[in-house]
């Protein structure tokens, strides 16, 4: 039996981070997923730096019994340049990265994982999360204190506690094998998918698009329009047996490198037509617009006005029409404007109703608060507004909860930001109880 890999590797920055810092690599005999921290600086380069050290790994020369030693081995030196250029450059002091990846060793699957990124195995029809998150509230759900339905919604399930960085040498991954089975599909995919597309949304994307492009694509879709708030990867892999395969129809072998590991890093998103895209396009429009407004008004104009008294003879048998074309002009231009202020207005009309629908848990003053909107503006009008004040304070809750709520906290419903303000509330005394 001669077994192979059908992938697709898909990277998009999202509708709310300014980068990508998730990075991917797909071929033949290797996929990887890293999704760089958020929040701390260098994480693009982190996820790069760990791309770069198992990409040499994607050939044949494995066997089933070194293809852990050797993801080990990559996962040490990914390590070590970390250090590296931290050591060289501070100011990436700090940075960190998430790495899932899969290394096929004949009809084996090595794999290895850190982090909160995941790995999904279809086989069967059935879908099943093969890793396990790396994160405090999966301590959370393995202690017993929360089921695994409250982590879903846990204000802290994006907190990280084992990532590959150069602050913690002593991290130890998950490693494990598997067979590899004709007719099984792989997903790894960072959190920018899993948190906010459900599983069973997933699943069903996973068995109803056969094409491994097109699934990639429509997963990727799928968590823009679920709001976007994260860099999204995703790399969508079929076993397949090539005896089983028509002639000419085999996989390709060309490798695929996306996100910020990739030359297409600055990639803008690929979002489709949604209402949370069409608020995030606008927003950057006005951005735009306001940027080439300020460099109009303080601009240098020289040479786009006509000199005085450099007019010929000539010039003078065209005066009388030119003033009839300016007028005509100028009216067109006017009409123009005018239309082109019309549809921005119906659509910041619209983009502005959108966003009055969302809500995130956020901090002001010191408070925990609710707001109702997207943390996001255009020019100086605030797309979100305080709707409701919690109890706990800010400097009562726990270093990590700190920094994950620096972040804001995404919810799906105003019920549901109640619910994670009442769980920070927890958090706030069960941290004053310890202290």
């Amino acid at each position: 039996m001669s077994i192979a890999l059908r992938y697709a590797a898909r990277s998009d920055v999202g509708l709310v981070r300014s980068n990508n810092q998730d990075s991917a690599y797909a071929g033949p005999h290797l996929l990887v997923v890293a999704d760089g921290m958020g929040g701390h600086a260098g994480g693009d380069v982190a996820s790069s730096v760990a791309v770069a050290a198992f990409a040499p790994l994607d050939g044949e020369s494995h066997g089933p019994d070194d293809a852990l030693d050797e993801l080990e081995h990559a996962l040490d030196a990914a390590r070590d340049e970390i250090v590296a250029r931290t050591q060289a450059d501070p100011e990436l002091s700090g940075m960190g990265t998430t790495v899932t990846a899969i290394l096929r060793a004949g009809n084996k699957l090595a794999m290895v994982h850190l982090g909160d990124s995941r790995g999904y195995l279809l086989r069967d029809g059935v879908l099943s999360q093969v890793t396990t998150d790396h994160t405090f509230v999966q301590h959370l759900v393995n202690t017993g204190k929360i089921t695994p339905e409250e982590a879903e919604h846990h204000p802290q399930r994006s907190v990280v506690m084992r990532v590959l960085g150069d602050f913690d040498p002593d991290v130890a991954p998950d490693l494990s094998v598997r067979e590899a089975r004709p007719g099984d599909r792989w997903l790894l995919c960072s959190d920018g998918l899993s948190g906010f597309v459900s599983a069973d949304t997933i699943a069903e994307t996973l068995l109803g698009l056969s094409d491994v492009d097109v699934c990639a694509d429509r997963l990727v879709q799928l968590a823009l329009r679920a709001g976007g708030g994260d860099n999204v990867t995703v790399v969508v892999a079929d076993v397949v047996e090539l005896d089983d395969v028509p002639d000419g129809g085999g996989p390709t072998t060309a490798a695929s490198v996306v996100g910020s590991a990739a030359t297409s890093r600055h990639r803008p998103t690929s979002a489709a037509d949604s209402p949370s895209a069409r608020a995030a396009t606008l927003a950057k429009k006005v951005a735009a617009a306001q940027a080439a407004g300020d460099a109009d008004e303080h601009g240098d104009t020289a040479g786009l006005l006509p000199s005085a008294g450099a007019g010929t003879d000539e010039d003078d048998d065209t005066d009388e029409v030119d003033p009839r074309r300016r007028r005509r002009i100028r009216v067109i231009g006017w009409f123009l404007s005018l239309l082109l202020l019309a549809v921005l207005g119906v659509a910041g009309y619209l983009g502005y109703q959108w966003t009055q629908t969302q809500y995130f848990v956020g901090a002001e003053g010191g408070d925990v608060v609710i707001y109702r909107g997207i943390p996001q503006s255009l020019g100086p009008i605030a797309l979100s507004t305080v709707a409701e004040r919690g109890d706990a304070r800010v400097d009562d809750l726990p270093p990590y909860v700190r920094e994950r709520l620096d972040q804001n906290i995404q919810s799906d419903s105003l019920d549901d930001a109640r619910h994670r303000v009442q769980l920070l509330e927890q958090s706030a005394r069960e941290n004053a109880a310890t202290d």
